[in-house]
């Protein structure tokens, strides 16, 4: 695919920009009577405000015609069908297929009907989760589990933490679920304090079963249960894996009934509706875990069906290049309005940033494009009163998706009602703005002087005019959970196609980790470290005289 700089909608949109430069979204207003009817669009149990944006009727209709020549389409449909999309590793992108409908029988990929495999290993995890949560699983002891912890890193931990939280309200409360994934050993210490060996169960979760920092938190897992009086014969009792390695599993000590598979059509990053998930359904449960894959599937089907126009992934990818190509934005902020979903941006930063981070396209070029925006964000109101001072006074641009379920599983008070005011208030912040009229007047009405008005006033400016989008729920449910973060993979999905790069392979990853396994056997040895450069070499120095 070339640079989507030569197509036509591109140059389009650039000379667009200039049309549009002095128009305020509070303008758009004015002059589109019907505006929030025709930015609003609901699907799989979400509705998007998306009016609050630069943009008019022309600029969507040229970001159209852009996601047309870039024929996303045409590349999305390959996706679903199992066509090798992901053309550096030579692997289909099959995420999708992991919560496909009964409906659709099979997808033959080299040979093999994958919907027969994911349907196996979702029986497989039925079983498990049921002799978990059923008491029928006992530890050697004889106890019942009553914890689990899964170890894992990336796409193995961030996804199912994140839905494991965002769930929380329909935990099952018979196993509590933990996860390690940092190889620093204080997160794995700290984890280990509260657990009782005869009661806990560790999920081991790495493809390659041979991941650094999983391999490493296993190895201490499967220590700590020795040295607490585990039996070794007994460890299958108390360990389970995901992973397509399954000698090395059983060479640890897992039967081979309990080892979970793995697929190279599944990225990381994607596939916390495979047997990654076990600790969300183990939390859960199954009913709430396949809930949880209708919902992505409502949201596969919408992006699949629904025209460019009214497709939500599409006009959230598409307003996304508009800011990230034509304003200059450099990140993308995601505020949800919900505890349960504090962890969302995190997850969404891997999903996005692993994905799109990426300079070279498909055919090996260098892009002559920005591409990947900065994901970051937190929950509502607590940025408020951190980060939001640079989003509305700021002199970045900071595209702003503001995420809310207009009931909570929680009520107190009217909390729920002062939690869903301040995130429409602060979109409209953003819009509005503040100005020095304003400014000037609220000072005089607070009794300031002329003096304190010419001097304060101006740093009371709010500039507005800054966009956003609204994605509102009635209520968080593994349904709408699963659409949520479907509707994220898909709008990371559309953006990557419009760039013209790979969103699903990760080499960038793979360089720190070789260079990683060289040094620590440089700080293990008394190594000539000479050819390093000197600061390595510094550093080097530091941790071993630290540990001398």
């Amino acid at each position: 695919m070339t640079s989507p700089i030569h197509l036509a909608a591109w140059k389009a949109l650039s000379e667009h920009r200039k049309e549009i430069d002095a128009t305020s979204i509070q303008q758009i207003f004015d002059t589109q009577p019907s505006r929030i009817q025709d930015c609003t669009i609901n699907a799989a149990g979400w509705t998007l405000d998306f009016s609050k944006n630069r943009a008019t009727s022309k600029t969507f209709s040229l970001l159209t015609q852009l996601a047309q020549e870039a024929e996303i389409e045409s590349l999305r449909d390959k996706m679903f069908q199992g066509e090798r999309i992901n053309a550096t590793e030579n692997r289909s992108v099959l995420h999708t297929a992991l919560r496909a409908s009964h409906a659709q029988n099979s997808l033959v990929i080299d040979n093999s009907n994958v919907l027969a495999e994911v349907r196996s290993t979702l029986k497989q995890m039925e079983k498990f989760v049921w002799q978990l949560q059923s008491g029928q699983w006992r530890g050697y002891s004889n106890k019942k589990i009553t914890d689990v912890v899964s170890i894992g890193i990336g796409g193995s931990y961030l996804g199912p933490k994140v839905v494991t939280e965002a769930l929380k309200p329909y935990a099952q409360n018979t196993i509590s679920v933990h996860y390690i994934a940092n190889i620093d050993g204080s997160d794995i210490t700290e984890k280990l304090k509260k657990l009782n060996p005869d009661t806990t169960l560790f999920i081991v979760s790495s493809k390659s079963f041979g991941t650094l920092e999983t391999l490493y938190n296993a190895n201490a897992s499967r220590e700590w249960f020795l040295r607490n009086g585990g039996p070794e014969e007994q460890i299958h009792k108390h360990f389970a894996a995901v992973s397509s390695n399954v000698k090395k599993a059983v060479e640890f000590g897992i039967s081979e009934e309990n080892i979970f598979p793995m697929w190279d059509w599944v990225g990381g990053r994607y596939s916390l509706w495979s047997a990654i998930g076990l600790p969300i359904a183990v939390s859960v449960g199954m009913e709430n875990f396949r809930s949880l894959l209708e919902g992505a599937h409502e949201m596969d089907t919408h992006f699949k069906t629904a025209p460019l126009t009214e497709n939500l992934p599409a006009i959230m990818g598409l307003l996304g290049i508009w800011y990230c190509n034509f304003y200059g934005a450099q990140s993308h902020v995601l505020i949800p309005y919900d505890h349960y979903l504090r962890a969302l941006p995190a997850h969404i930063q891997q999903l996005d940033m692993e994905s799109n981070g990426k300079a070279n396209l498909q055919d090996g070029s260098h892009v002559e494009t920005d591409t990947g925006p900065i994901i970051w964000g937190g929950s509502g109101t607590n940025g408020q009163h951190a980060y939001h001072q640079l989003l509305h006074q700021g002199t970045r641009l900071v595209p702003v998706d503001f995420i809310a379920p207009l009931t909570t599983h929680n009520p107190v008070n009217d909390h729920h009602l002062q939690l869903f005011a301040n995130c429409v208030s602060q979109s409209q912040a953003l819009m509005v703005g503040k100005t020095l009229a304003q400014a000037e007047n609220e000072l005089q009405q607070s009794g300031a002087t002329k003096d304190e008005i010419e001097k304060i006033a101006p740093h009371k400016v709010i500039a507005g005019n800054r966009p956003s989008n609204t994605l509102l729920t009635n209520k968080l449910t593994p349904f709408t959970v699963g659409s949520l973060i479907a509707l994220y993979e898909h709008k990371t999905f559309v953006q990557g196609a419009v760039w013209g790069i790979n969103s699903f392979d990760q080499w960038g990853v793979e360089l720190g980790k070789v260079l990683g396994t060289d040094i620590a056997q440089r700080l293990n040895s008394n190594s000539d470290d000479s050819e390093l450069d000197s600061s390595t070499q510094a550093l080097i120095k530091a941790f071993k005289d630290a540990q001398a």
